[in-house]
This record gives C-alpha cells, structure tokens and sequence, in this order.
C-alpha cells in the first residue's frame, strides 16, 4: 500500500512538503508508547500514534519507518514539522481515532506487524 493509498482511505492531511506519497508501505504499528514501536515494529512501516513529541520523530529514524500518522486530529508543532521536513519524513494527520485507522488500512490489505510475525513463524514451521 502507498502512502497516497494510506492518505485517501484515512482522509488525511499532509502536513510535510516534498513528500513522496508513492512509497510503498508493508506493515504498520499503532502504539502510543514509542518503547512498544521500537520493539515491534519493522524497516517500512507506518507509525500510528496520538504522541505528538520529538520522541515520536526521533523513533521513526531508528526503526527505520516510512511516515507518521497522527490519530485523533493530533497536529504537531511547527518545530516538529519542520524537523520532519528536514528529515524527509512524512507526517499526516486523520481524524480518525486509533482503532478506527487501524481498521480502515487493515481493511485495505495493510498488516500489522503481529500478523507478519505470524507469517514468518508459519513460513519457519514454529
């Protein structure tokens, strides 16, 4: 799923410029706390998440994610835009609540990363 796909089907807005909306995205992590995205999540996904902090930013460089998608109509500050806009991180917000988001994009094909911990378990036998 691309980030254009993502964008339409959560009715989100783009709060970055220059963002490429054709990256393809393979699983996405929804968590408030980012100790649980570090842990769980994989290199392309999609963070969904209400935390609107530098943390939240500072997360996505090191798990490698794809974009950001504030919940709940959380919009970040300028300082943290214009970070995400340095780092050529795409940042949307919906006004979706969490699970509703996570529904949505589950509904599209976009797994979550528990499910693709299922599958690589399933693929090596266990």
């Amino acid at each position: 799923m691309t980030l254009a796909e993502i964008k339409e089907t959560l009715e989100a807005e783009l709060l970055t410029s220059d963002s490429d909306l054709s990256v393809e995205v393979r699983c996405a992590c929804a968590a408030d706390m980012m100790s649980d995205v570090l842990a769980f999540t994989e290199p392309a996904s999609l963070i969904i998440t209400g935390l609107i902090s530098q943390q939240t930013l500072r997360t996505v460089e090191i798990a490698d994610a794809v974009a950001v998608v504030f919940v709940r109509g959380k919009r970040p500050g300028s300082d943290l835009i214009a970070y995400a806009n340095e780092k050529k991180i795409p940042l949307l917000v919906t006004d979706f609540c969490m699970y509703d988001a996570c529904g949505l994009l589950f509904k599209k094909g976009l797994c979550g990363v528990t499910q693709q911990v299922k599958k690589i378990l399933k693929r090596d036998g266990c």
